[in-house]
């Protein structure tokens, strides 16, 4: 439930309050409100018109994504149902009236997504899915008896007729969510008063994303005439030549029988419908405007972060007012490697490049390339299959409408796209990319001759230098038998160091004046070309005041290399897992485990139980968890020290920092370290009042995981306070419970309200 601060009591003066519901990939969030009662307008005009206490729904990030509405007074808002993965809430409240606010129930139901989809569903003026409020017209016939709501197909209480016949009125739609408009049905009406037939023979379309670009639907260079009804009961269908997206729609009639008089369906389907076609973050606002970059732009307000499609109100364009074809670029970061398969994109309101004033211009591209990379570095094109050249896709022909482009599913990280034609106002871009997580696989296991089996016998030897080959897929290398195929770099000034027992055995560094400034790599077989996505998990130990480090690099066939995962400094002495993707690569590659002491005093850095899994699903591959120790440990002594034994903070680890807004799948069970009886003789030593603080601090931190777990956090302020920026996700300090992030201000006071 989602209920504003206080409720049922009246909510607070002076009030603004953000509520987020994040949604795992594939699944649609369902926000339906059972109370509702804020301050009314009594001269509201239209809808959204809110002076005093509203309440805005955002499909993304406030101030960031498309405002889907903004609701006010004692009616309910309609059924909301975003599939973009982040549904939005921010409630305003003046220092005037207070009323008993609203709650809310939200859902999240599993996206049902099949190859043989067809983008033809009702999108809901018959069923009612549609709101009243949701349909509005430029007039309304005097006796209100012919009223936009009235419109639906199959109505039996007449339908929709404007104030006077001309092709000049309309009737329009708010879909609140852009959507494939791929049909539209038709029908008439008698009326039940004079019994007299009314109908519309031909009518025109418009389309818009934001309810004040609008663009006549065109087939070919001329704006399409769709014919209509014959009879005022018969339903007529009419096919989108070209499916178009749009979140409102407008119907226009040309010619009529009797008079105007107008029931209708729109058919069609959401963007996600398709398989593989996620938005990737750029119209929610999931996606941070630091992952978005661009060759040159011509400032702050046509920079690479405007180019959200749809959300942005202007775009990006670039710093030349002359740009050359295939030299200017756009680009996406998607954080990690994902599977693409289409983009869309969208022109921009534009500036004059001499005086960078905001000006009407209104620029878009007409043809463009696209190329994908896994680092940022090595770049292809989608190749056309016909000429085995770049593949030139047909961009914008307007600077409002977003144009959707499918190609061959590809492994990617980045995407960029290459403007090669564009309008005689410039290049201007918004874009969305289209793709999904990557898929499960499984890999065969290569042949791999293994190194002969070390003495049983607990040893401490430098690792020597063998040929490489390919690992076995999900073999675990445990350095039990040897090095598994994994090499000592050369290059590097030390070598790590194998503790080998029967029980358990594993590489190690120790800090000392020698370890200073130095540092050890392992390098691992050949990874061979087109294997994976492969998940990169091994255990390890970084502890001590020597200020170690400790980097996972990708290198290539040409020996350069690229940092996957890194982590420094004391995380305790216990043993940790982590976690990182290795992309699927078209070439050659390897693993090179790096350790490093800033200092010589005292540290280790342990390795063990590395694991390249084919097997182990890639969303729980992106951030370090907490590791299991080895079955039955015996590890080499250690002076911890007094005060040292461990850090007092036992973070999850480092690696790739991926934003708060990433949301894994939950786990089955939650992170744990086990140590080794062993490892807590030392308790036995301690002086028994240090033993009870140590306790009792143990037992304070866990009653307080706890009580976070149970509590919504909320904070609220009064107005008055410094705005802030919405561009990111990071800007919001808020918990997630239950799928819901919730964040409020009050009077900068701190309270909490049970979930």
């Amino acid at each position: 439930m989602i209920e504003s601060p206080g409720f049922p009591d009246k909510y607070p003066h002076n009030l603004e309050c953000s509520y987020m519901i994040i949604a795992p990939p594939h699944m649609d969030i369902t926000l339906t409100f059972m109370t509702f009662d804020l301050e009314n307008d009594p001269l509201l005009v239209g809808e959204g018109d809110c002076k005093y206490d509203w309440l805005d729904v955002w499909d993304g990030l406030p101030q960031v994504a498309p405002l889907i509405g903004r609701y006010c007074g004692t009616k309910i808002p309609p059924e909301i149902q975003s599939s973009s993965g982040l549904l939005s809430l921010s409630f305003h409240t003046d220092m005037a009236v207070a009323k008993d606010g609203f709650s809310a129930r939200y859902n999240m139901t599993h996206k049902q997504v099949t190859d043989s989809f067809h983008c033809s569903m009702a999108l809901g003026m018959e069923s009612g899915k549609i709101s009243d409020d949701q349909i509005s017209a430029s007039t309304t016939f005097y006796d209100n008896r012919w009223l936009p709501r009235q419109a639906r197909l199959n109505n039996e209480d007449n339908a929709w007729t404007p104030a006077e016949d001309s092709n000049k009125e309309y009737i329009q739609v708010d879909l609140h969510f852009l959507k494939v408009l791929t049909g539209i049905s038709t029908q008439g009406a008698v009326s039940k008063e004079t019994q007299k037939s009314y109908y519309v023979t031909t009518f025109k379309l418009e389309v818009s994303t934001n309810g004040e670009d609008w663009m006549v639907y065109r087939h070919g260079k001329n704006h399409k005439t769709f014919h209509a009804n014959t009879d005022p009961t018969e339903v007529v269908l009419n096919r989108v030549p070209q499916p178009v997206l749009a979140r409102f729609v407008r119907i226009r009639p040309q010619t009529w029988k009797n008079g105007i008089a107008l029931r209708f369906e729109l058919y069609g389907c959401q963007i996600t419908d398709a398989p593989c076609s996620d938005l990737q973050g750029l119209l929610s606002g999931l996606l941070p405007d630091s992952q978005i970059s661009a060759s040159s732009s011509r400032d702050m307000v046509w920079s690479p972060g405007a180019a959200r499609l749809v959300a942005s109100r202007s775009g990006w364009f670039p710093a030349p007012a002359q740009p050359l074809a295939g030299e200017e670029w756009l680009q996406v970061d998607l954080g990690l490697p994902k599977t693409v398969r289409g983009v869309i994109t969208q022109g921009a309101r534009g500036g004059d490049a001499g005086s960078g004033a905001t000006t009407d211009n209104r620029a878009f591209v007409r043809k463009y390339k696209v190329a994908h990379s896994l680092n940022g570095k090595e770049w292809n094109f989608i190749m056309d299959s016909k000429t085995s050249l770049p593949k030139i896709f047909e961009g914008n022909t307007h600077y409002d409408t977003p144009e959707l482009r499918h190609f061959e599913e590809t492994v990617a990280q980045y995407i960029r796209l290459y403007p090669e034609r564009w309008s005689p106002a410039g290049i201007g871009m918004r874009v969305e990319i289209l793709g999904c997580d990557l898929p499960e696989i499984s890999t065969p296991a290569d042949t791999v001759t293994p190194t002969l089996p070390a003495d049983i016998e607990s040893t401490t030897v430098p690792i020597t230098t063998t040929v490489a080959t390919s690992p076995p897929a999900d073999s675990v290398c445990d350095f039990d038998h040897g090095l598994c195929g994994w090499t000592h770099d050369p290059n590097a000034p030390l070598l790590w160091s194998l503790h080998s027992h029967e029980l358990n055995s594993y590489l190690y560094m120790d800090a000392s004046l020698k370890t200073e400034q130095q540092q050890a790599r392992i390098v691992s077989p050949v990874v061979a070309a087109d294997t994976g996505p492969l998940c990169l998990i091994f255990s390890y130990q970084l502890w001590g005041e020597a200020q170690g480090h400790l980097k996972v690099l990708l290198r290539d066939a040409h020996n350069e290399e690229t940092v996957l995962w890194t982590l420094k400094d004391d995380q305790g002495p216990v043993w940790k897992e982590g976690r990182t993707i290795l992309p699927r690569s078209p070439k050659d590659f390897q693993v090179v485990m790096e350790g490093f002491f800033v200092h010589g005093t005292r540290g280790h850095i342990w390795i063990d139980n590395i694991h390249m899994s084919s097997s182990s699903p890639l969303k729980e591959c992106t951030q370090p968890i907490a590791a299991f120790s080895p079955e039955n440990p015996v590890k080499r002594p250690n002076d911890f020290g007094d005060g040292r034994l461990f850090s007092g903070r036992d973070p999850l680890g480092g690696g790739l920092q991926f934003s708060d807004w990433n949301t894994p799948s939950p786990s089955s069970e939650p992170p744990v370290t086990r140590v080794s009886e062993k490892d807590n003789s030392w308790l036995y030593t301690l002086d028994p009042i240090l033993v009870t603080i140590i306790v009792m601090s143990s037992l304070g931190v866990l009653l307080g995981a706890v009580c976070a777990g149970l509590l919504l956090y909320c904070t609220c302020s009064y107005s008055g306070l410094s705005s802030r920026s919405s561009t990111t996700l990071e800007n919001y300090n808020f918990e997630l419970y239950d799928g819901l992030k919730h964040k409020v201000k009050l009077n900068q006071q701190r309270c909490c309200t049970e979930a």
